[in-house]
């Protein structure tokens, strides 16, 4: 008897539930249908893009050295510090240039004394030998030692200059406006010829450097308009392509392009980005491109690790799509898998959407 009234119970509440299940179903079937938005994925039927990743670089980047050996007595410049062309930086000490330079001077003295002397014999010599008072070779011994002495003179002169060339080493000024971004020596150290004592970087002229594949570096040409997205500014601005490497040996098997920034105001050197190059539609398109499909990221839906799309069903019904995504250009993303080319995908609508939920397209 016991046994009975127990099974009666289940019974009853499994059709219980079971009439509350269809209750419940037979109420969400008769809601009234939720308005949605749709759009259609492309693949490339209008042209596609390849996008590759790199880094803003300075277009004028200069690094500041001496032809100079000696103690450096002054650093007047620092990392972050804005410079203008020929704005003084360091100073090195310059005593063995300043012993060269009285050198210098005292050989020109020298010279100039010996000059004067044989010019006014070679003077004297032609009024002679006008007067048929000297001969030939005498007035040609003459010119000899003027022309001598001379060229001694002119020597003496030109190792002035060449002192005074090297004095101006011990003098390092900016050779560009810029901005100071590294520093490699401080006061007192020893600066070598050739050794990089900073290094100044212009901002206002930027480049964007990105390395291409292979497949792709042919369809990119000089002057090609492209768009350069800089992830950490959620900001997008126009380049050009301005140079494109045509050899791939120092670079890994890619091929190095450089774009030039029209917009570099707030840009500063070093900051990542991502290029995206338009390509037309054409037999030379690379099919991986042609099939790739980017849709809003508005319209995903995501559940911990998943992320899925909602899609219209034959019966009129939203259908949770889960998807395999790629690469983030900007608002839209790029979806690689669980997703047709050309499938109508939702992208907002006037209520909660849930798998099987009744939608009107609007």
């Amino acid at each position: 008897m016991k046994t009975y009234l127990y099974s009666t119970l289940i019974l009853g509440t499994l059709l219980l539930g079971s009439c509350s299940s269809d209750g419940k179903k037979s109420v969400q079937n008769t809601d009234a249908p939720i308005s949605v938005t749709v759009s259609r994925t492309t693949a490339g039927t209008e042209g596609s893009s390849a996008t590759v990743s790199g880094k803003l670089v300075a277009k004028n980047s200069v690094d500041v050295s001496t032809r100079m050996m000696g103690y450096i007595t002054s650093m007047k410049a620092e990392v972050g510090q804005n410079v203008t062309a020929g704005q003084l930086l360091v100073n090195i000490n310059a005593t063995d240039i300043q012993a060269k330079g009285g050198q210098a001077n005292a050989q020109i003295s020298q010279a100039q004394a010996s000059y004067n002397i044989a010019k006014k014999d070679y003077e004297r010599f032609q009024n002679l030998y006008k007067s048929q008072s000297a001969s030939q070779k005498e007035l040609d011994d003459m010119r000899a030692r003027y022309e001598m002495a001379q060229a001694g003179l002119q020597a003496a002169q030109q190792m002035k200059n060449e002192v005074s060339a090297q004095y101006r080493y011990t003098n390092v000024t900016a050779p560009i406006s810029g901005t100071i971004t590294a520093k490699f020596a401080e006061q007192g150290d020893m600066a070598s010829p050739g050794m990089p004592l900073l290094t100044i970087e212009s901002s206002s002229s930027l480049q964007a450097q990105v390395l291409v594949s292979e497949q792709n570096i042919a369809m990119i040409s000089n002057g090609m308009p492209v768009e350069v997205t800089l992830k950490s500014l959620n900001k997008t601005v126009s380049g050009t392509v301005s140079e494109i490497s045509k050899s791939s040996a120092q670079t890994g098997g890619q091929y190095m392009v450089k774009i030039n920034i029209h917009n570099a105001s707030g840009l500063l050197p070093g900051m990542f980005v991502n290029v995206q190059f338009p390509f037309k539609s054409s037999g030379k398109i690379n099919q991986s491109f042609q099939e790739s499909m980017m849709i809003p990221k508005t319209a995903l839906v995501e559940n911990g690790q998943l992320t899925g799309v909602y899609v219209v069903s034959s019966q009129n019904t939203a259908v949770l799509r889960w998807l395999k995504t790629g690469k983030s250009l900007g608002d839209q993303v790029e979806v690689l898998s669980g997703l047709d080319p050309k499938e109508s995908y939702i992208i907002s609508s006037t209520g909660k959407l849930y798998n099987g939920a009744k939608v009107q397209i609007k």
